[in-house]
């Protein structure tokens, strides 16, 4: 019974990804390229830390295909376990924007999340709740988020160094702040990822996301790639 059900999970979010391309307007569609290393350390049993440094860049963009940056970002989280299930976090991000396009602000990031994870013999669920504080030098912009995601080995019951597994997200979005109308977004994300060796995890995707969707929708689509780095 398990197998089957991987496999429909699978299934299920790949067909979400073409419906999702298949209502997309070519006018307002935009495609980003997205590196990351991140590292993680372990403080304490209970007390984790994670440092990230990534670049945002475009690869379609006003109806045409380019390759250029538009943005750096390092952040910097940590997490608190609770219990085996449950954890708290606190984070900070930087975004350097204003380089790489002089209308545009840099932005400063605050982050606090609760986690709740559910684990069963060969697949891991998650929900996350977060809220947000986006500090630019013109607006402040508090924003709410719940992402439920799912990790399910592609090999065997569990996620065994040398095999891949498959992390599948939907996220739902909330940006509210002075003198702007609520913004609310959606984000679909699905990852293909390998456990290299036991301190070395690599990862590939795609992203979709309706962004504004109750006003002017905006169709934009990330293709992901990361490593991360457990010390």
């Amino acid at each position: 019974m398990t197998t089957y059900f991987t496999r429909g999970q699978l299934i299920f979010y790949l067909v979400v990804f073409i419906g999702s391309y298949n209502l997309q307007s070519q006018d307002s569609t935009i495609a980003y390229w997205e590196p990351e290393v991140a590292f993680n350390y372990k403080v304490t049993p209970l007390l984790k830390q994670n440092f990230s440094l990534s670049n945002r860049n475009y690869l379609y963009n006003d109806q045409k295909t380019q390759l250029t940056i538009r943005q750096i970002e390092i952040a910097h989280f940590s997490s608190l376990t609770l219990d085996p299930y449950k954890s708290i976090g606190l984070g900070i991000q930087y975004r350097f924007r204003e380089p790489f396009e002089k209308k545009k602000e840099n932005e400063l990031r605050l982050t606090q999340q609760f986690n709740i994870t559910k684990k069963t013999s060969s697949i891991r669920f998650g929900n996350r709740f977060r809220v947000e504080q986006r500090v630019q030098p013109s607006k402040l912009v508090h924003r709410f988020r719940y992402r439920f995601a799912v990790d399910i080995p592609l090999k065997g019951l569990k996620m065994d160094i040398g095999e891949p597994y498959l992390v599948a997200t939907t996220e739902s979005l909330l940006s509210i702040g002075k003198s702007i109308k609520p913004m609310y977004d959606q984000r679909i994300t699905s990852q293909i990822g390998w456990s290299i060796s036991q301190h070395l995890k690599a990862q590939l995707g795609i992203q979709f996301r309706m962004e504004n969707y109750t006003e002017s929708t905006e169709h934009v689509f990330f293709f992901l790639n990361s490593l991360v780095i457990s010390l």
